[in-house]
């Protein structure tokens, strides 16, 4: 398979995602290098092939307008990971928490329908490849406190900042 990716600038910094031929998010995040998110497609998704795109179309203008304010900009563009039944049960449900809302590790459990799987839950958010697609920054400690992120604790801060929702 032959995939796309496209870099742009966005006031968080660079964010870079990589979408395959029929424009299904493979993997995001704030990142200059696609390098650093080829590595989290899962194997049976990952492409052969991969060339730079000035645009991926609806893709680029849902993270576009996402950074100008439209907090659910992302929420409808088709996103593609693999695993395991928990955790791509545990990838949609992110998709389901609106901008400018949050959750608990625990809440988040609950709302894939297991809630004694607190750790489960939040190893998913560790594992989601898709950044802002699927948006596993708007999940929070128990205590209100960040936990962890990807792309760093700072940017996570500033994501709900700028998402200005309830913690």
């Amino acid at each position: 398979m032959t995939a796309k990716w496209s870099m742009m600038d966005t006031r968080f910094g660079p964010f870079t995602t990589v979408v395959d031929g029929e424009g299904t998010v493979l993997a995001a995040g704030w990142t200059g290098a696609v390098d650093e998110l080829l590595p989290l497609i899962a194997e049976s998704l990952r492409p052969h092939e991969i060339r730079k795109a000035t645009d991926l179309g609806e893709v680029s203008r849902a993270v576009r307008r996402y950074h100008e304010g439209e907090l659910d900009a992302a929420a409808d563009i088709p996103v593609s990971q693999r695993s395991g039944p928990f955790r791509e049960q545990a990838w949609r449900v992110l998709r389901e928490i609106p901008g400018g809302k949050s959750v608990s590790y625990r809440d988040y459990a609950a709302l894939i329908g297991r809630p004694e799987a607190v750790r489960a839950a939040a190893a998913a958010c560790s594992h989601n490849a898709a950044a802002l697609f699927v948006p596993c920054h708007r999940v929070l400690r128990g205590d209100g406190s960040l936990g962890g992120f990807r792309w760093g604790l700072e940017l996570k801060r500033q994501l709900l900042d700028h998402e200005g929702g309830q913690r």
